[in-house]
């Protein structure tokens, strides 16, 4: 029986990926920082001195989700420099240490970010130049580079993953508050939002990442990830109402008159997000892998928004 070691497995990824890997037969190595359960295996903080020994024991493959992510409030002197101690030193360190324990196959899930911030003419691919803007985008280019450089020097069998936004029971942050907003029921100016944003459902990630630690065309590829199934802003608002059988209460205000009143406000990186595009092709993973998405978008965001309500009565 094959075993993996999923890092970062108390994070909103980790915990049901380790789930949906012992629901398929396989046996997972649960690293932490600190250990929560009898399971867990803790690493502690990631640098490019920690020790995977006791944790790679008998691993065949390692899922690597476990980094320094994306933050609004940066506190960092030097932001990239913190980056790159977690996203780049840690990982090759752990992926060196995993060659010597005999790991054949590593699985990095990158980045959206590694491609960019927004699309306007057609949707992100793996095969684009990438172009990150920020410290974290940056840093996870970086570790792609020296994962690939480090597979045609050992013949280590690196898989990378770029996701965009990720949610699903328990998703916290822009999401979390998406619903918030929907739930309290007040209108909003937020019915005439033209954009596309490509998503992906955490059960399709795991589907994504458990078939990329054994796909034989998985070796040295990239691949983007999605619902396949790109939606605006204002009919992701009216599914999560629906999920919660309320009504969507949209004003149609203009884009470029709410992108003016968020630059005068000071959020023009928050209005970005909300008003702008982000959309990835997957083709190349459907193709390469026989691979789509087992979860359709609605099912998806009905179960987050059960999670959500589930939660919010306790």
């Amino acid at each position: 029986m094959s075993q993996i070691l999923v890092t970062g497995a108390n994070g909103f990824v980790g915990r049901g990926l380790c789930d949906a890997l012992r629901t398929r037969g396989i046996a997972v190595v649960p690293a932490v920082r600190k250990i929560n359960q009898a399971s867990d295996v803790a690493v502690g903080d990631l640098s490019a001195a920690t020790d995977w020994r006791l944790a790679l024991q008998n691993c065949d493959a390692v899922i690597h989700l476990a980094a320094r992510v994306h933050v609004m409030n940066e506190t960092a002197s030097d932001p990239l420099d913190a980056f790159r101690s977690v996203n780049v030193e840690a990982t090759v360190n752990l992926a060196r240490q995993a060659i010597t324990a005999g790991v054949s196959r590593f699985v990095f899930v990158s980045s959206v970010k590694v491609n960019g911030e927004e699309t306007s003419e057609r949707p992100y691919t793996a095969f684009d130049e990438p172009a990150p803007t920020d410290p974290y985008g940056i840093s996870k280019l970086e570790a792609e580079v020296a994962l690939k450089k480090l597979a045609e020097e050992t013949g280590l069998e690196v898989v990378i993953v770029r996701p965009p936004l990720i949610y699903g029971p328990g998703v916290r942050a822009n999401f979390q508050r998406l619903m918030q907003l929907v739930k309290m029921g007040l209108p909003l100016p937020l019915g005439a939002i033209n954009n596309r944003r490509s998503m992906v459902a955490v059960e399709n990630l795991h589907d994504l990442l458990i078939l990329c630690t054994s796909h034989p065309a998985a070796v040295g590829q990239t691949f983007m990830v999605s619902d396949d199934h790109d939606v605006s802003v204002s009919t992701l608002l009216r599914m999560l109402a629906a999920a919660m059988n309320k009504k969507s209460l949209l004003i149609p205000v203009p884009s470029t008159l709410l992108a003016g009143m968020a630059g005068l406000l000071g959020k023009s990186a928050v209005a970005n997000r909300l008003l702008g595009s982000l959309q990835v092709d997957i083709n190349h993973t459907k193709t390469t892998l026989q691979w789509h998405p087992p979860v359709s978008m609605d099912q998806a965001l009905k179960r987050t928004m059960a999670a959500f309500l589930a939660q919010s009565s306790s």
